[in-house]
């Protein structure tokens, strides 16, 4: 749907590497990029939070003087705080499939009315620690809200409704949300991963990571978290956003994730995160990372003929 609407926006490029179509709002601006050949080490800086969320192509991400790299792929983001410089490459940019990457630059007043709003309705979360004095690149992949949203975002920018400035603004407050949202359930994770016996949820969470190719058995987390069902199914979802049972299909699925990228067998990827049949595994990875595991393992996997065409490329 995306690619849809940016071939009804786009013109003839002025430039081939990063030609831009900027679309203005009162406190964000959304632009897309279009590279048409390959190039390497094009320096990006904003002096405001930038959601970047690839659409097409292929882009290799540097930042902290070379300590960092990585690969940034379609149905992945990047958020980059303000005035945190990256250099990018794009490898697999040409005129027939140019890597196109659409842009949201967010003011700091808007974020910190939201995070002021989390706080006070979730004062135990501290969202003000994900945000403030963070220059760390955040990459994660888009589950099917977020796609939507920015699928939605890319419509109301573009067209000309007469509510466009009131739609633009609740659009973007909800994917800061969403960013908040995620950034700090990710810290919550590594901090329950590090200190499992920090807090009863700390506890719980840890044991079905260590334990995810197993069905959890739910009295025996509220045993881990000393509270009764029905406080720890509440404390659950308010810090994670999700039921135990959908945390544990989550995990299973990252854990896949990651084994479809060291070159595991499908099969053996399958049973080892706690699927019973090879369907089910399939169209679940489907649901979650918008590809089946084939194509997920070709995309990420250096095979010997993809490292070649890379060689070729260059």
């Amino acid at each position: 749907m995306i690619k849809e609407m940016l071939e009804q926006q786009r013109k003839t490029p002025l430039v081939l590497v990063e030609n831009k179509i900027s679309f203005a709002a009162a406190d964000s601006e959304l632009s897309i990029y279009d590279t048409f050949e390959q190039a390497s080490r094009i320096s990006l800086v904003s002096d405001q939070l930038m959601f970047c969320g690839m659409v097409s192509g292929k882009k290799v991400m540097h930042a902290d003087s070379d300590d960092f790299e990585c690969e940034f792929l379609p149905h992945e983001s990047f958020v980059m705080a303000a005035n945190s410089p990256v250099e990018i490459d794009f490898p697999v940019a040409c005129i027939e499939q140019p890597t196109t990457c659409l842009a949201i630059e967010i003011g700091e007043d808007r974020v910190k009315q939201i995070v002021a709003s989390l706080n006070a309705d979730a004062p135990l979360l501290n969202y003000d620690r994900d945000w403030q004095d963070s220059e760390e690149l955040v990459h994660t992949h888009h589950n099917a809200q977020t796609q939507a949203l920015l699928n939605r975002i890319v419509h109301i920018f573009t067209e000309n409704h007469q509510d466009r400035s009131l739609m633009i603004d609740l659009a973007v407050s909800e994917l800061i949300i969403r960013l908040l949202r995620h950034k700090t359930r990710e810290f919550i994770i590594a901090h329950s991963r590090h200190l499992p016996d920090h807090n009863g949820i700390n506890a719980a969470i840890s044991h079905i990571q260590k334990n995810f190719e197993h069905n959890i058995n739910i009295d025996q987390l509220c045993k881990l978290a000393c509270m009764s069902r029905t406080k720890f199914f509440a404390q659950f979802k308010q810090t994670l956003g999700c039921t135990p049972q959908d945390f544990l299909y989550q995990s299973r699925l990252k854990h896949a994730a990651q084994m479809l990228r060291n070159d595991a067998n499908i099969t053996d990827t399958c049973f080892a995160t706690g699927y019973a049949n090879t369907s089910h595994f399939s169209r679940s990875f489907k649901a979650c990372y918008g590809m089946s595991p084939s194509q997920f393992k070709l995309r990420h996997v250096k095979t010997p003929l993809n490292k070649a065409h890379a060689l070729i490329k260059s």
